[in-house]
């Protein structure tokens, strides 16, 4: 299929250079370029789970499960509604 394609010039050097280095014609490196950039941007890899690990931070001392309300006032503040 032939059609127009306007480069930016950076990528058109770059695509030159390689061109150059690789003694391949300009048209097959723009199309291994368009082929792997499609190839990654139309099916991207799947994003790895966050995860996170817990910590067994305990209770300080002086403190009980026994009476939540005086834990959260301790933790909040009196005046915390």
């Amino acid at each position: 299929m032939r059609t127009t394609l306007t480069l930016d010039p950076d990528v058109a050097a770059k695509a030159k250079k390689g061109a150059a280095r690789l003694r391949k014609p300009f048209k097959e490196i723009i199309n291994a370029a368009l082929r792997a950039g499609l190839e990654e941007i139309l099916s991207p890899a799947a994003a790895k789970p966050y995860r996170t690990k817990p910590h067994a931070m305990g209770l300080r001392r002086g403190f009980s499960y026994d009476n939540i309300s005086e834990l959260l006032a301790a933790a909040e503040g009196e005046e915390h509604a």
